[in-house]
């Protein structure tokens, strides 16, 4: 994304509302990876909003009012004219990367477009997405597990922004996934069963499965297993199994992928059956991230018939793990869509 480089340092001011009723707040803006980051006084993430999925409200009014969903209930209130015309540009820049498809990584694929063309001819489907995916970085990554997520929303919801849930679950991916970890972990309040690894690393939670978890333990291992059933499997596979050859091919020639395509993925998400690492994935997974297994696998049933591989793979074998959130931070993610 030419545009986003251009804005990349680019900071200001605006007064954010997360809600209808809730007062507005003055925040700090700047561009981050494929979204726009809205923060406190002290620097710290209250909400990252997709730049794809973005809207303006009043279009040529002033000050400029933008939303990240199509209802429009949370806005963000913008004066400084820079950033304004930087989000516009941005925008306008996705617009015709949608009308006229961009380029990824023109240079290296000029030189071998007409090689991989001919050797799809002969590669299975499976073989030039492998080479696809070998071949999308992560800008676009991100890219496109933001624009994903935009369309994912218009079926959930917008996902929940509590600012204390917010800090609590940024202090959760760096706890379980690492502090160098991309992406981040986000929950939606309906329409979703399971959770959704994307790809650029955006973790999606269903409210119900934060608010009933008995322990930090039981959300950690949610994670974890989101993460580590893709260990062995790139998240952005899924999006070229659903799109297909040709779409695969648009990919890797124009670094472009159709959006209806994207939206059908995003609603094939809210119904695709639960995805599980089989304990040789999870066992090691949790040890290295220090998360007990034992309380997810009892959440999953309580009776242990069904995971007693699970509970056989514990590293911890009822020892005690290092702590995985404060119990103040505990607090704010159970309580994370209720404003």
């Amino acid at each position: 994304m030419t545009a986003l480089k251009e804005y990349a340092r680019l900071e200001s001011t605006g007064l954010w509302r997360p809600t209808p009723d809730a007062q507005r707040r003055e925040v700090g803006l700047s561009f981050g990876e494929a979204t726009l980051v809205i923060s406190d006084n002290v620097n710290r993430p209250l909400a990252h909003w997709s730049l794809p999925a973005i809207s303006r409200l009043n279009p040529g009014a002033d000050p400029a009012l933008f939303s990240p969903d199509p209802d429009g209930t949370e806005t963000l209130e913008i004066s400084d004219d820079l950033m304004v015309d930087a989000i516009e540009t941005v925008r306008l820049s996705l617009a015709r990367q949608r009308a006229r498809p961009g380029r990824l990584r023109q240079t290296a694929i000029a030189g071998t477009f007409v090689v991989t063309l001919c050797l799809a001819i002969f590669w299975l489907p499976g073989a030039l997405a492998r080479q696809t995916l070998s071949m999308v970085p992560p800008a676009k990554r991100s890219e496109i597990g933001a624009t994903v997520l935009g369309h994912l929303q218009r079926l959930t919801g917008p996902s929940c922004r509590n600012p204390l849930s917010t800090l609590a679950l940024g202090r959760l991916k760096q706890r379980v996934l690492g502090p160098d970890a991309p992406g981040q972990i986000l929950v939606l309040p309906d329409g979703l069963d399971q959770p959704v690894y994307l790809p650029g690393g955006i973790v999606l939670l269903p409210r119900e499965m934060v608010e009933t978890a008995k322990e930090p333990a039981v959300v950690a291992g949610h994670v974890l297993n989101a993460a580590l059933s893709r260990a062995k499997a790139d998240p952005l596979a899924p999006v070229l199994e659903a799109a297909g050859l040709s779409a695969t091919l648009r990919l890797l020639t124009t670094g472009e992928v159709p959006t209806a395509l994207l939206q059908d993925y995003a609603a094939a998400l809210v119904t695709r059956p639960p995805l599980r690492a089989g304990p040789e994935i999870l066992g090691p997974g949790f040890e290295q991230a220090q998360v007990p297994l034992s309380p997810w696998a009892y959440a999953l049933d309580p009776t242990g018939e069904t995971v007693s591989a699970l509970l056989a793979a514990d590293w911890l074998q009822g020892g005690t793990a290092p702590p995985i959130l404060s119990d103040g931070d505990w607090v704010a993610l159970q309580g994370v869509c209720r404003g």
